[in-house]
């Protein structure tokens, strides 16, 4: 069987849709049926929903339980059955609903799917002078694009606008007294956006957010900032190294950003996007470890355990280990079990909650440089104030 992928509505053919959906009921598995067909998961998925819409049959295509296929999306809660005034039955009505990790799958499978249609970046020319042995990693954090902030509550104004400024400012300056280093590392910590959907409130405890504006506002202004970066690293180093972390406050949003600048740099083999699943990433350079954790799920104390444990081996390889934090807003650095581990301050302004509860940091990003044998060498940090003076 074969098929063309609709690119739009007007090419969406239910014909074939139906027999996608039958080929899935038949092998009982979209997965197998994707392998059958030599497309994505995501393309069966979808097509199998469409018939499902068209017939109101939610029984084939789809199998109703997650043990009949590996990514089934759908988990039976009840039947409700109707009865005329006769007692006889007029119909059934089945119940479900998408289990968090099901759910999770089909928003990953959206979010490829929708990555698959970016226009891709064209290859720039690499530096000619670079060192092999340095390494520079930019670290932003809790960065809350889309967060609404007044000075006269925190002391300093942010919104979408302010918070482009500032990040653009912020990143060339810090490119700007950097050494020419072959690599460098985009570290995007988590929290870069303010909230993660159409409510502005936090994805897990349902906490109402001071916004600046619509989600699709704060999804483009996000995007057009992050590509900023990545396109002004690629005028310095040799490679680039993207990190777009998981936070609290983006939880689904660090999945389609990952997805998405992995699409877009896909033709630039200077870039790499760091893809891991779990929200603890690590990168080898030389004999140093470098390893991140937005801290939302594991406390700074405890990450060297976690980290040796996850990393096993690149650990043991390693002479130096470096574990980078965000999440609270401030900074601190420590040794701790042959690791140091250092939570790093965030660049945006506070918001009433925070103003309100009386917590103070510095605002600064921090750019270090590493070397491949020695570790750290240098660094530098970057502050809003440096910003407006310029």
């Amino acid at each position: 069987m074969s098929i063309t992928l609709a690119r739009n509505l007007t090419e969406v053919d239910p014909a074939q849709d139906a027999a996608i959906a039958d080929l899935a009921e038949r092998l009982g598995s979209m997965n197998k049926a994707a392998a059958e067909l030599n497309v994505s998961r995501a393309a069966v998925q979808n097509a199998c929903h469409r018939h499902q819409r068209r017939t109101g049959d939610f029984t084939g295509g789809i199998p109703a339980s997650p043990e009949r296929d590996g990514g089934g999306a759908y988990v039976v809660k009840g039947v409700s059955t109707y009865f005329d005034a006769d007692g006889n039955q007029r119909g059934q009505w089945v119940k479900t609903s998408l289990d968090q990790e099901r759910r999770d799958e089909a928003i990953r499978a959206a979010f490829e799917a929708m990555a698959a249609d970016l226009p891709r970046a064209d290859p720039v020319a690499s530096p000619s002078v670079t060192s092999a042995l340095l390494c520079n990693v930019y670290t932003f954090t809790d960065y809350h694009m889309g967060m609404l902030a007044w000075h006269k509550e925190g002391g300093a104004d942010w919104d979408i606008g302010i918070a482009s400024r500032v990040l653009d400012g912020a990143f060339a300056a810090m490119v700007a007294g950097a050494p020419a280093a072959d690599t460098c590392v985009i570290a995007q910590l988590g929290d870069f956006l303010h909230y993660d959907g159409l409510v502005a409130a936090t994805p897990t405890s349902g906490h109402p957010l001071d916004a600046d504006g619509r989600f699709s506002k704060m999804v483009s202004a996000t995007i057009k900032a992050l590509r900023g970066l990545v396109d002004r690293a690629l005028l310095k180093h040799r490679r680039v190294i993207v990190l777009m972390a998981e936070g609290n406050h983006d939880l689904a949003s660090s999945v389609w950003l990952r997805h998405m600048f992995k699409a877009l740099y896909e033709h630039e083999p200077r870039v790499e996007v760091i893809d891991s699943e779990l929200p603890y990433y690590a990168f080898e350079f030389g004999s140093i470890m470098l390893g991140w954790h937005h801290t939302h799920l594991s406390k700074m104390d405890g990450l060297t355990s976690i980290f040796a444990a996850q990393f096993r081996a690149m650990w043991g390889r390693c002479s130096k280990v470096y574990l980078h934090t965000g999440h609270l807003h401030h900074r601190r650095l420590k040794e701790d079990g042959g690791a140091i581990v250092e939570q790093h301050p965030t660049l945006s302004a506070k918001d009433a909650y925070s103003a309100r509860g009386g917590y103070h940091a510095e605002r600064a990003a921090i750019g270090i440089t590493y070397h491949a044998q020695f570790g750290e060498v240098a660094r530098n940090t970057v502050r809003p104030e440096m910003l407006e003076a310029a």
